[in-house]
């Protein structure tokens, strides 16, 4: 009874965590699957299979649909994307079959993993402190259930270049902040990596697998994009650029002759604070 007991408790304590102050399951909108195809169909200029254009196709795919939910949804309600509806919309606009899926896709599908953004401003924003108000913001959630699974797993993706390796933790949260000219993932939580692989990959062959506190984006006409990234591990706290070419291929820093790469790092580099809305831990 006691062992009953304390597993009914944690249940319920995992269910709260999930929420996380969006509200119970049943007030998810979840997002169908030819809705997160229309929006994936709106990414372009970019490999779609390459892991170092993930996390922009993954915010191209929320901010869009969090855009439509602005105009179509007067309740507001969180939106939930399944790990079965993104693969199969993923499938659908690659044109891939699932053998080829790269393994970032492929890792998320097999584990189940969910997404949650609440675009709620008043639940991300408590008070922009430096810099311009956001045009959309978003507390997102990235997490798997499931009896007998891992509370994480690792990765290796010996196909990009630099090649690279990842941990993600069972639960993933972070604010999705968007100025319209670049992005920013604030309070990163539940996230490792390091590339293993080019000079990157030197740097941190040193330091190891860091966790991600927070990185910033931007994309130039032709698709190429800067990304500044701020990794911890112990004591040691570094900012790196990296610019990622259309086909996925990260370098560090910016390149010669592309004064306007330079521009976008001189524009990630500008000071930015918002106080945050305190989540659930």
């Amino acid at each position: 009874m006691l062992r009953r007991t304390a597993v009914g408790t944690l249940t319920v304590a995992w269910a709260a965590l999930l929420a996380g102050g969006a509200g119970a399951r049943e007030d998810w909108r979840v997002v169908s699957r030819e809705e997160m195809l229309a929006a994936m169909r709106r990414s372009v200029g970019y490999e779609l299979a390459a892991t170092a254009n993930g996390p922009r196709l993954e915010a191209e795919v929320v901010l869009c649909l969090i855009a439509e939910a602005e105009k179509s949804d007067p309740e507001r309600r969180p939106l939930f994307i399944g790990h079965r509806e993104w693969y199969e919309a993923y499938l659908e606009r690659t044109g891939l079959p699932p053998s080829r899926v790269p393994i970032y896709v492929r890792r998320a599908y097999e584990i189940g993993q969910e997404l949650l953004a609440d675009y709620r401003r008043e639940r991300v924003v408590g008070e922009v402190l430096r810099g311009p108000s956001p045009l959309h913001v978003a507390n997102v959630r990235i997490w798997w259930e499931g009896a007998g699974k891992p509370d994480h797993y690792s990765f290796d993706d010996a196909l990009s270049e630099p090649k690279l390796r990842a941990t993600e933790s069972q639960l993933i949260t972070y604010r999705l902040v968007d100025y319209g000219d670049r992005l920013w993932y604030a309070e990163v939580q539940g996230l490792r990596g390091r590339p293993t692989s080019g000079a990157l990959g030197a740097l941190f062959a040193v330091i190891g697998e860091a966790t991600v506190v927070e990185s910033w984006s931007a994309a130039a006409p032709d698709g190429t994009q800067v990304l500044r990234g701020r990794g911890r591990k112990w004591w040691f706290d570094r900012t790196e650029t990296v610019t990622v070419l259309p086909n996925g291929r990260g370098d560090r820093g910016v390149p010669p002759g592309r004064p306007d790469l330079v521009a976008l790092e001189e524009r990630l580099k500008e000071p930015l604070a918002i106080r945050f809305q305190p989540q659930a831990p």
